[in-house]
C-alpha cells in the first residue's frame, strides 16, 4: 500500500517527563487506527505531531507530497464571530454543497438540530463539538486526525459517526487515527490499534477487541509480576467472548483462539451471589414509581411510569438528551417529585450519584489526598477481598506520589477516580450513574467496571458509552416519547426504533401534509408502545407461549452453531469438499437463528405494555 506519512525517530520531552523517545510510526493508504493509553501518557500529543501541529525535540516528520490532512482536536477552535453554516461550509455557494451527498450527510447526522445561521459564540460546548467535528468531515482529506470525536455525541450520534467513518473512503484509501474512551466506537472504526505507553508505540492487529486478546497474551508471557493488570484484562475479554445478549454483531477477532486463555476464568458476575447479598443489604423494596407522571410548564414530560426496580437489578437507561432520563433519575432519587402517581422508597435505601458534576470535591480541593481518605473508612470489601482505602486507590490507578496531591491539583479522571472512590466508602445500597464515562481512559474505565463488577447493590446507569452500558448493566431501558420502554434487544434495538421514528418523522402521513402533521404522527409506528398494549386474552397467552418457545429454540440453535464450530476446527482442512458442506450447513444454521432472534424481538415488544 501506498506511504501516507511517517514519524522516524521522534523524540519529546518536558522538564518532568520524556512523552517519547526514538518513537518511528507510518500510516499507509487504507489505514483506520485507533489509540488508546492511559491519560497523560502522549495520545494527543502524538495526534498533534503527526498532523504537524507540533514539532518534536529531535526526528522527523514526512509526507507524501500533496498529502492532505485534517484533524479535530479537543480545543473546539471556532472562528468567533461565523455563523454555523460559515464555519462549517465556509464560502462555498449553497449549490455546490448542497448537491455533495457526502455534506448533506454530515449536517443531518451531526447539526440537523443546530440553528444553521446561529453564531458560534451563542453555542453550547456540545454544540460547538459538533459543529467542529462537522468542519473537518465536510471537506475532503486524505488523512483524518480525531481526539476524542465521541465527547457531546449520543447514541445514535456515535453510530452514525462510525458509519460514516468506515464508508468516508474506498477500500485501501484514505488514512484514519482517531483517540477515544469509546471501546465500542474503536472496535467499529479502527483495523490497527496503537498503544502509547512508556514514551513508545506498540502496534497491535485489529481493533480493540482483538488488541485487548493480544496484550493479555503479551502480559502473560511478560512476566508474572503482571499478574493483576492480565486477569483484569483476561475479565475483558471473557465479556468481548460472551457478548452482549440479544445482539447478533460477533467481535472481529477469532473467539476460539482466546478460549484457552479464560477458560477458567469466573463469569464477569455471579448474578445469584450479587441477588441475595443486595436482598440481605436492601430488603425486598427498593424503589417503586407507582404510575407517575412530570409535568413542566403545563406539558407532560413523562407519561404514566410503572417501574419497581428490584435489589440488585443492573439497568441501563438510553434516551437523546432531552429525552426525560434526568427528570426520570430524579424521580427514583427523590430530588423530582412526581405531578401524578407516587414514589415508594424502602426503608434502607440509601442512594448516591456519581454525575457529571465534581460538587462534592469543592469542600475539599486543597486538602491531599491522603487526608481526605484518611477521614473515610478504613476497609472497603471487593469481590470478597478486604481492601484499605490506599489499595481501592491503587486499583484506580492513584500512585503513592499522587496520595500527597492536593485535590484541586488532580486532572479530570483522577478527580472521576476520587469521586467514586468516595462514593463507594460511604457503602451505598442504590447507585445511580450519570455519565460516568467522562475523562476516562480504556484502563481505568476496565478498572472501574471491575470495581463495579462486585458491588452488591442496585446500579442505574444513564450513559452514551455503549460498550459501558452492555458491560455493566444486564437489561437495558429508553425514554421514548416520555414514555418508559423495555429493551429487550439493548442497544440495537433502541437504535432501531430511533431510525423508524426519524424516518416517520421525515415522512409526511398519509393524506396531510405539513411538518406539525408528521410530528403529530411520529412514533406511531409498529414498534411503538401503544400498538404492544393492544394484547389481551387469548392472543396475549399465544404469544407469551411463542417467545418461550423461541427462547428455547435459540438456546439450541447456539448450542448447535457451537458444535459446528467445532466440527470445522477438527475437520480435514484439505476436504474442500465436506468443508463446503459443513459451511452450507453452518450458514443455514446461523440465517435461522438470525431469523428466529428478529421474530423474538418483535414478540418481546408486543409483550410490553
Amino acid at each position: 500500500m501506498a506511504h501516507l506519512l511517517g514519524a522516524e525517530n521522534i523524540s519529546l520531552e518536558y522538564p518532568t517527563k520524556v512523552v517519547f523517545e526514538n518513537v518511528t510510526v507510518g500510516i499507509d493508504e487504507g489505514a483506520r487506527i485507533g489509540v488508546v493509553g492511559r491519560n497523560g501518557d502522549g495520545k494527543t500529543t502524538l495526534l498533534r505531531l503527526l498532523a504537524g501541529r507540533m514539532q518534536p525535540d529531535s526526528g522527523r516528520v514526512t509526507r507524501r507530497g500533496g498529502v492532505t490532512i485534517g484533524m479535530l482536536d479537543q480545543s473546539d477552535a471556532l472562528v468567533t464571530g461565523l455563523t454555523v453554516a460559515e464555519s462549517i461550509v465556509g464560502d462555498r455557494p449553497e449549490y455546490e454543497w448542497a448537491g455533495d451527498a457526502r455534506v448533506r450527510d454530515v449536517i443531518a447526522g451531526l447539526v440537523g438540530d443546530i440553528p444553521w445561521d446561529a453564531l458560534v459564540d451563542d453555542l453550547s460546548g456540545g454544540q460547538r463539538r459538533r459543529v467542529a467535528l462537522a468542519s473537518v468531515l465536510t471537506h475532503d482529506w486524505d488523512i483524518v486526525f480525531l481526539d476524542e470525536p465521541t465527547n457531546h455525541l449520543d447514541l445514535e450520534g456515535v453510530a452514525w459517526l462510525a458509519q460514516h467513518l468506515t464508508k468516508r473512503w474506498p477500500t485501501n484509501s484514505g488514512g484514519l487515527v482517531v483517540v477515544t474512551h469509546d471501546r465500542w466506537f474503536l472496535d467499529e472504526v479502527s483495523t490497527d490499534t496503537w498503544e502509547v505507553h512508556d514514551g513508545i508505540i506498540e502496534p497491535f492487529e485489529g481493533g480493540y477487541a482483538a488488541y485487548i486478546l493480544q496484550r493479555v497474551e503479551r502480559d502473560r508471557m511478560a512476566s508474572a509480576t503482571e499478574s493483576k493488570r492480565q486477569n483484569l484484562m483476561r475479565k475483558e475479554l471473557a465479556w468481548l467472548r460472551r457478548g452482549a445478549p440479544a445482539r447478533s454483531t460477533k467481535p472481529k477477532f477469532r473467539v476460539d483462539a482466546a478460549a484457552a486463555l479464560i477458560d477458567d476464568i469466573p463469569p464477569i458476575r455471579d448474578s445469584v451471589s450479587l441477588a441475595r447479598l443486595a436482598v440481605s443489604r436492601l430488603g425486598k423494596d427498593v424503589v417503586d414509581l407507582l404510575d407517575t407522571t412530570v409535568t413542566y410548564d403545563g406539558r407532560e414530560v413523562l407519561h404514566p411510569i410503572e417501574w419497581r426496580i428490584a435489589p440488585g437489578e443492573r439497568t441501563g437507561i438510553l434516551g437523546v438528551n432531552g429525552a426525560g432520563k434526568s427528570t426520570l433519575l430524579g424521580l427514583v432519587a427523590g430530588t423530582i417529585e412526581p405531578t401524578t402517581g407516587r414514589v415508594k422508597r424502602g426503608k434502607t435505601v440509601k442512594l448516591a450519584i456519581l454525575d457529571q458534576r465534581l460538587d462534592e470535591l469543592a469542600d475539599i480541593a486543597n486538602d491531599r489526598v491522603s487526608a481526605v481518605i484518611a477521614r473515610e473508612r478504613t476497609t472497603f470489601v471487593s469481590g470478597g477481598v478486604e481492601l484499605t482505602p490506599g489499595q481501592l486507590l491503587e486499583r484506580l490507578g492513584f500512585t503513592s506520589a499522587q496520595l500527597s496531591t492536593p485535590v484541586k491539583d488532580l486532572s479530570g479522571g483522577q478527580k472521576r477516580r476520587l469521586q467514586l472512590l468516595l462514593i463507594l466508602l460511604h457503602e451505598p445500597n442504590v447507585l445511580i450513574l450519570d455519565e460516568p464515562t467522562n475523562d476516562l481512559d480504556t484502563d481505568m474505565l476496565a478498572a472501574m467496571e471491575d470495581l463495579l463488577d462486585s458491588w452488591p447493590g442496585t446500579l442505574l446507569v444513564v450513559s452514551h458509552d455503549r460498550y459501558l452500558l452492555e458491560r455493566v448493566t444486564d437489561q437495558q431501558y429508553a425514554v421514548l416519547d416520555g414514555r418508559f420502554r423495555h429493551l429487550p434487544g439493548g442497544v440495537e434495538e433502541y437504535l432501531r426504533i430511533r431510525a423508524d421514528q426519524t424516518a416517520e418523522r421525515r415522512q409526511p402521513a398519509a393524506g396531510t401534509s405539513g411538518g406539525a402533521d408528521v410530528a403529530a404522527g411520529a412514533g406511531s409506528g409498529s414498534r411503538s408502545p401503544q400498538r404492544a398494549s393492544g394484547l389481551t386474552g387469548a392472543a396475549k397467552r399465544d404469544a407469551e407461549k411463542e417467545l418461550a418457545a423461541a427462547n428455547r429454540r435459540l438456546v439450541k440453535y447456539t448450542d448447535q452453531i457451537a458444535a459446528k464450530h467445532a466440527e470445522f476446527a477438527a475437520h480435514d482442512q484439505n476436504d474442500y469438499q465436506g468443508l463446503g458442506a459443513l459451511q452450507t450447513d453452518l450458514a443455514k444454521l446461523e440465517s435461522d437463528a438470525a431469523a428466529l432472534e428478529e421474530r423474538w424481538l418483535e414478540l418481546s415488544a408486543l409483550l410490553e405494555g
